[in-house]
């Protein structure tokens, strides 16, 4: 173990010991300090140290010729002073190889989203469109709420603010998640401080009874030849849209006038009641040999993925442009409240899971309270 004064003109002159694939030279001056000659020419600057377990390890400096002697010597005594102190070099720098690309952690986000979501393929797509090239490249620990919030404040200059929200949602459940499963660099989440910006995302349109018909009208005209029955049922019931379109004959109890929906938002399953008005609809659909679905798609009979076009054509040609399908279910509530159903009746014929989803509804039910309140009064003849 030869031992040396480790300085410019040493290091120069260094070599490896003939017949030998590699001598150390250890400094006289810092414990450690040791520049490895190899065979091959090559010269690297490394220090020496036992950690706080007695375990003998290796720092990496540098090699000569990338880095000069007095860059070595300098990075050896803040290294040494940091053994000193108790610390690992090694170990810090082993850690911080671990942290692991934004890429790598998407990969297991979406393998993780897929066993238990119900759509994944939602957040795969804000994952992969959006975080992915913005950060995959980042080690975790790279990532800093500044650039987040900057990151975020460009997106919302060209996407809608729902869409952004979505943004930081995702990214800050994707840092969530690598926390719980003890990823290095994933604490602490860069995201949690970033504030969620308050906007009014809720679009309510609701129809009047003309403008049902009107809908209905272009509906039963279009292409799409089961798309007036799909309509019809999403505002005579008040179902989403996947739910209509996921039911099956064996889901309907005519005779019960009951629509069981084993799949629903909430998690929760429940039975829809089926009007007059829902059933002759539902007696007047087709029904197909080994097909198990309510209304299928006649060409492939399978449930329908898209109905944006005939759906689009139809509300544009009933003079509704910026109608949703999904507002049928709004207008379906809308119907029903103002017909004097309560509340409370409204929120189980819809699936609501809390009352305040369906207090969305209760400015329609303006003139019903009136007519309550009047007649309260009349009872009471105060005047």
């Amino acid at each position: 173990m030869p031992k040396a004064k480790l300085d410019a003109a040493f290091c120069l002159t260094a070599r490896c010991v003939p017949g030998k694939k590699r001598t150390d030279y250890y400094d006289t001056s810092i414990t450690g300090f040791t520049l490895e000659c190899h065979a091959s020419g090559t010269k690297t600057f490394t220090l020496r140290y036992t950690n706080e377990y007695s375990k003998q390890c290796q720092s990496k400096i540098g090699t000569y010729g990338d880095i000069t002697y007095d860059q070595a010597r300098r990075v050896a005594l803040r290294r040494r002073s940091e053994v000193v102190l108790g610390g690992d070099p090694a170990a810090t720098k082993a850690a911080k190889k671990a942290v692991p690309t934004f890429a790598k952690l998407a990969v297991q986000v979406v393998e993780h989203n897929a066993t238990y979501q119900r759509n994944p393929a939602n957040a795969e797509r804000v994952i992969r469109c959006h975080l992915v090239p913005k950060w995959g490249t980042m080690r975790l620990d790279e990532i800093k709420s500044q650039a987040v919030a900057t990151w975020l404040a460009e997106k919302r200059k060209v996407l809608a603010p729902a869409s952004v929200e979505k943004l930081r949602v995702t990214l800050n459940r994707m840092f969530e998640l690598a926390a719980e499963w003890q990823m290095p660099g994933a604490s602490p989440n860069p995201v949690r401080s970033v504030k969620r910006l308050k906007f009014n995302n809720k679009r309510e349109k609701y129809l009047t009874a003309d403008e049902a018909k009107r809908l209905l009208s272009a509906c039963d005209a279009s292409l799409c030849k089961q798309l007036g029955s799909i309509v019809r049922l999403l505002l005579l019931t008040g179902a989403r849209k996947q739910e209509l379109l996921r039911a099956k004959w064996s889901d309907v109890d005519l005779e019960r006038r009951a629509w069981h929906i084993p799949l629903t938002k909430t998690g929760v399953p429940r039975y829809v009641p089926l009007s007059s008005a829902a059933v002759a609809v539902i007696e007047g659909l087709r029904r197909w040999d080994d097909c198990p679905w309510l209304i299928p798609n006649p060409e492939t009979r399978k449930p329908y993925t898209d109905l944006k076009r005939p759906w689009d054509t139809a509300r544009d040609k009933a003079g509704l442009p910026d109608l949703r399908l999904h507002d049928c279910r709004h207008s379906a509530a809308s119907f029903l409240v103002n017909s004097g159903v309560d509340l409370y009746a409204v929120g189980k014929i819809l699936g609501h899971s809390d009352h305040q989803s369906t207090m969305r509804y209760a400015h329609l039910a303006n003139d019903t309270l009136m007519s309550a309140v009047e007649a309260g009064a009349a009872k009471m003849q105060l005047i």
